[in-house]
């Protein structure tokens, strides 16, 4: 519900916000601005971590063999308290519907047998990650349960598990300390959650993961995502990891001094990462400077009201968007006039905190309310001075209405007293849901660590120096510190880093170079640039692109004709050089032969023409025969040195 108003361009400036574009690192200090990772990486394993259904099959929404409907309940921690999350998500009073396959779930998944034997080769695959984060590996590992009461697992818990502990990684400016890295296992997919009924498949639930968590040392927006882009990098590396969507998911934790930490959950792309950081960044900043105007203007915060009153919607000379059978009441927020209409972040005012978690917790879906600051038609056409006098408010008291099913009102009503009591504090412990406009919605209360406890079902795994040395074994050649820094001294060009990093291609580029004969910056290119733009239609085997250079090369042919060759043996597997020379039109020519289409080209510029038009028409008429037989780079300097002569 975004309401612009004079007030929220005045609240704006007051924020100080600035777009991401024109910030700074001092900028970022004046804020307190902190960051920290989880990052969440799937395993490529055979079977799921603790029982035997294969990993890595995924069903149409609509492919399900059967349906089971769960309500999920908190229970006490070892220390007699309910972890704040669980209560919320209780208080939605969710249907939880998993559709199930038979191929991809079993009777472990639904919580109806206990757990198998954790999956070695996801043990051996984190241990080798775990390594690579230059964490101390655990002893011995201790299975614990984490509450999940928002029925992303059936069970209510998910089994995870530390493998190494203090850490670090290699950014630019510093050294990123590595708190833990952990063994999981993976939630369901979410299909939808509308109202009170919420739906997931489980075809990735129990998928093996890891989840890297860093210190809260990033202090702008670029260092965490530099910080997303090494681990991902570095997960990649192992070869042992699942690409593609939703086999890797970041919560971005961020805080500002006098605020706390607010958790951004499921970033699908690290490139949102910046812009999400930095708004919410002002949010926090917006929110505090909302405190402080509340506790300068209410004296005794403890005995803060709202007040409440159920309105006939035939008063109401305007119905906008209010369904049929929803009841409707009016709230009287005392001593937040102006408030509702304060700026957060881009596009969205403090009056949206308060409908977000309308729709969260009294699941009422949007819209569900409209406020006294706003403009928009249906606020236009609301009596609001008659609803003040109605509620006895006052000038400096915010009006809404709020609307829903008659069962969830209550709720709502409740959950709007209780977002405006949290405004007197600032900035409340929450997860956040990243949008890719780089604006987020509230999701849900942020746990705590009431919700781990140990898991009862599983025995110890002692981690023995056998284990660890064949970890060691298994962990590929370079580090990706150590691959930059060799990509460097080739004099490869940097805009071919991510993808080689991303798609753990810098073993073949080497290949390329030692085995292949190609010099280092022209495998980098062929690799980071030619192979890139290959890869949106074709899928990348390295064996058959070093077969393929090593055919042409032992041909004789120039490395040119590889830009075309290697994609067209990526998308022809079974074709042979031959073939392949045909499909991409190469013609052999000798160098006599060249020279002397050149030489017939020369003949027919005209004084008239650009020289360096010239030089392009016969170029480009010289590339089919040139192709594959000599440099092109050659050619160009050959006609531009016989033009230029020619013009002297």
């Amino acid at each position: 519900m975004t309401n612009p108003t004079a007030n929220h361009d005045t609240t704006r400036r007051q924020v100080g916000y600035v777009p991401r574009c024109e910030a700074t690192p001092a900028l970022y200090r004046s804020l307190g601005f902190r960051c920290g990772l989880e990052i969440h990486q799937q395993l490529t394993t055979d079977r799921k971590l603790f029982c035997r259904c294969p990993a890595g099959l995924y069903q149409e929404h609509d492919d399900f063999d059967a349906q089971l409907v769960r309500h999920m309940r908190p229970t006490l921690s070892e220390l007699g308290e309910y972890d704040g999350t669980a209560l919320m998500e209780f208080k939605t009073k969710k249907n939880i519907i998993y559709r199930i396959k038979g191929e991809t779930a079993c009777t472990y998944d639904i919580d109806d047998t206990p757990p198998f034997p954790l999956n070695r080769e996801a043990l051996a695959i984190a241990m080798q990650i775990a390594l690579l984060l230059d964490t101390s590996l655990v002893g011995e590992l201790h299975i614990t349960r984490k509450q999940y009461l928002d029925g992303s697992i059936p069970t209510g818990f998910q089994r995870t598990a530390i493998v190494g502990i203090d850490g670090s990684i290699p950014i630019v400016s510093k050294r990123v300390g590595i708190r833990q890295l952990s063994l999981e296992e993976d939630s369901c997919r979410e299909v939808s959650d509308r109202g009170h009924e919420r739906i997931y498949m489980t075809d990735r639930l129990g998928m093996p993961l890891v989840e890297a968590v860093t210190e809260p040392e990033l202090l702008t927006p670029n260092e965490a995502a530099e910080a997303a882009n090494y681990l991902r990098y570095l997960a990649r590396s192992t070869g042992r990891v699942n690409t593609g969507i939703g086999a890797a998911r970041e919560d971005v934790n961020v805080s500002v001094e006098g605020g706390t930490r607010v958790e951004i959950k499921g970033v699908q792309h690290i490139r949102w990462i910046p812009e999400l950081t930095h708004n919410e960044a002002f949010r926090q900043r917006a929110l505090l400077l909302i405190r402080d105007e509340l506790r300068r203007r209410v004296d005794d915060p403890s005995a803060w009201r709202v007040g409440a009153l159920a309105i006939d919607r035939k008063e109401l000379r305007c119905v906008l968007q209010v369904p049929d059978r929803a009841e409707i009441r009016a709230i009287r927020l005392p001593a937040f006039a102006g408030l509702l209409s304060f700026f957060t972040s881009p596009g969205r005012c403090f009056a949206d905190e308060i409908s977000d978690r309308v729709k969260v917790v009294a699941c009422v879906e949007k819209p569900n309310m409209m406020h006294s600051e706003s403009i928009d038609p249906g606020g236009s056409s609301v009596d609001w001075e008659r609803l003040r006098q109605d509620l006895g408010a006052s000038d400096d008291d915010a009006l809404l209405l709020v609307w829903g099913p008659p069962a969830d009102l209550p709720t709502a009503v409740e959950t709007i007293e209780e977002r405006c009591r949290m405004a007197f504090d600032g900035v409340p412990n929450e997860t956040r849901k990243g949008l890719p406009d780089g604006t987020t919605l509230f999701e849900r209360v942020l746990p705590g660590p009431d919700r781990m406890y140990p898991d009862t079902d599983s025995a110890p795994i002692p981690i023995d120096e056998t284990a660890i040395a064949a970890a060691r074994a298994a962990l590929p050649p370079a580090s990706v510190a150590e691959q930059v820094e060799q990509l460097d001294a080739w004099g490869v060009p940097r805009d071919t880093y991510d993808f080689i990093l991303r798609r753990a291609l810098f073993p073949l580029v080497r290949r390329l170079y030692e085995a292949a004969g190609m010099s280092p910056r022209r495998a980098g290119t062929l690799v980071g640039h030619d192979l890139r733009r290959a890869a949106r239609t074709v899928s990348i085997d390295a064996k058959r692109v070093l077969d393929v250079v090593r055919a042409a090369h032992s041909r004789g042919l120039a490395d040119d004709v590889l830009r075309p060759l290697v994609p067209a043996a990526l998308a022809e597997p079974s074709s042979d050089l031959d073939r392949l020379l045909i499909r991409i039109g190469y013609r052999a020519a000798s160098p006599g032969d060249i020279e002397a289409e050149m030489e017939r080209l020369l003949a027919t510029v005209d004084d008239a023409e650009d020289p360096a038009d010239a030089r392009d028409r016969i170029v480009g008429a010289l590339r089919p025969i040139a192709l594959g037989n000599v440099p092109l780079r050659d050619v160009a300097s050959a006609v531009a040195e016989r033009i230029e002569k020619a013009c002297r």
